[in-house]
Formats: C-alpha cells, structure tokens, sequence
C-alpha cells in the first residue's frame, strides 16, 4: 500500500510515496520526472522487507518549489535528502537510489554524508568523482565554442526552455523520453546549430497509439498532469548551478565513496558513456567507488528503471538482499 506523504526534510516540505516497513531505502528521481518514475520498484522492494520513499525532488510536483535559482544547488537537494532520511530513519543509516539527476545527487549525498547512508545504487549517470572544473566549462568548450547545440547550454537562460517546455508539456515529455529511449531508431538527433531549440529535430511517436511499450497513455498523462501544474521552472534551475556544485563539492576532492555501491546503465543511454567520453563506466567508477557493481543492460536507453523494470528489480532486489545479509 502506498501513501502519499508530506515529510518534513528541513529546508522544506518534500512529497513522497511511502510503502513497506523496515530499513530505509530513499529513490530520488531526474529530469523530467516524478515519484511516479519508480512506480516499478516501490512495490517490490517495500515486499522485500524495506520502507521505500520515492519523493518528489525539489520543484517537482507535490514539493515545495523556490523561485530562486541558488536553492536548486546540489547542497540544498543534498541537504534535502539527509532531511529525509533524518524524518524516516533517524537512529538508522538509510539506502539510496537514484536515476538521471537523481544519480548525481544520490552519489554526492553519499559522498559527502558517509555516516548517513550505507550504500547507495545509481541507474543511467555513473559517479566520476568530485569535479575538477565546473561543467559549464566542458560542454562550452566541446559544443557552444564550436557552434553546436548542447541541452544544458540552452537551459541556462531563464524563461526560454520554461517557454517550450510549458507550451505543450505532455509533448515535450514525450518527444525527450522516446528520443533517448532504447526504442528510437538509430540516429544523431542532437546534432544541430547553437541556436536550435531543443525539440528542433527530435524524433516523435503518435500519441497514444505509437507510445513506446514501456510508457503508457497513463503514464504520459500523470507526468503530463505533474508539469502542467508545477511548471519547469523549478527542474531547470538544477542545470543552473554548475559553478555553484564546483564549488561546494572541493570540500571533498580526493575522497571516494566508500560503501557498497551498484551501477546500472544502458547501452543506449548516452549519459551511461558520459556522452561518449567513457568507453567503460565501470571500470571509470572503481576509481571513485571502490566497492561498486556495475551492469549495463544492452539495448536499453535513458529511463533505465521504466524500460526494463524486470531487470533493474532484479539486480536492485539482489544487491539490497545481500546488503542485509552483510550488515
């Protein structure tokens, strides 16, 4: 049985779907998603011994949503799921699971709180370890330089991505999941001129008949219902705090992550390779996680834990049962 709750992390107040009892296990979701991307595992995983809270990052549906830019930085979204953590499991060191931009900031809060979490899974984004140089700087100098378009430039000015996003959100939901997806044709779609948009030339499904198997008609509708409501502002603030992440996370340059850690990509995920610039993102994380399995499921695209929830569960359900016969 799952509940909608409201939790207390702090800062502010975090919608959550909470379901099972025991040790705490916190999924974190990305960009442009919802609670509602782990619909797959809250369920098996609560009946497998463990209380399961999938929230609403910030700015996200049910969640508090500031205005402001600087309060999407990774400290604050951290400091979100330390809260949480805290609420549900205060006396216990909670298990963390995060996709896409869920990833990234699963992997930082375990980072940077090793007394908090004991182990932590990341689905799509592998960790490279604390940042030398602001990413800002990396896509600038490989794509904006040179005149091409690169996503994350283009979310940088406030208002313009909120624009294209909000004129049709169930559209745009579904042309970024099907474009990155493991069902799309083969194809180099996000090559195209700096001052393109970013629906310019990606590839689309006829809704609802054509949807992938994966996304159904209900499920593009509730992310569709999510975004209509709470906008996009708050989602594209994460992208405008790469020098402020820089900076905070130098206080941790040289550490690792030290506890149990699982890995789980696609191999038609471009951020499972880093955009390409990783041949082996497993063998990459073991420098930066020690203690890290990795698998990377071939054929599958970006929404790793939607497209083959079978097999991600597998593997999740897995690595949790032996972290408890280890603990």
């Amino acid at each position: 049985m799952v509940e909608m709750r409201r939790i207390d992390a702090g800062e502010l107040t975090l919608r959550a779907a909470v379901a099972g009892e025991g040790p705490l296990v916190v999924m974190v979701h990305g960009f442009p998603e919802s609670w509602y991307s782990w619909r797959h595992q809250i369920g098996p995983v609560a009946e497998a011994g463990f209380t399961v809270c999938a929230i609403d990052v910030r700015g996200y549906g049910g969640s508090d949503k500031p205005h402001e830019v600087p309060a999407y930085s990774l400290e604050h979204i951290v400091s979100d799921v330390v809260g949480v953590a805290h609420a549900l499991s205060p006396r216990a060191p909670a298990i963390l699971v995060g996709h896409d931009w869920g990833a990234p900031i699963v992997w930082n809060s375990a980072l940077t709180n090793p007394d908090r979490f004991r182990a932590v899974a990341g689905l799509s984004v592998p960790f490279a370890g604390v940042p030398q140089r602001p990413f800002t700087e990396v896509f600038r100098e490989h794509f904006t330089s040179r005149g091409r378009f690169f996503y994350q430039e283009y979310f940088q000015q406030p208002g313009v991505a909120e624009a294209e996003a909000e004129a049709d959100p169930r559209a745009f939901v579904r042309r970024m999941m099907y474009s990155i997806s493991g069902d799309v044709p083969e194809g180099d779609y996000w090559d195209k001129p700096a001052g393109a948009t970013f629906l310019d030339g990606l590839p689309d499904v006829t809704d609802p008949e054509g949807l992938p198997g994966w996304l159904s008609d209900t499920d593009l509708s509730f992310y569709a219902a999510e975004f209509k409501a709470s906008g996009f502002r708050g989602p594209l603030n994460r992208y405008r705090n790469h020098e402020a992440d820089y900076e905070w996370l130098q206080g941790w340059q040289g550490k690792r992550i030290e506890s149990p850690a699982l890995f789980i990509g696609g191999s038609r995920d471009p951020a499972t390779t880093l955009f390409g610039a990783v041949a082996d993102p497993v063998a990459m994380m073991r420098m930066f996680a020690p203690r890290v399995e990795g698998h990377v499921l071939e054929g599958c695209g970006h929404w790793t834990q939607q497209e083959r929830p079978a097999e991600v569960n597998a593997l999740l359900l897995d690595w949790l049962a032996r972290l408890e016969s280890a603990n």
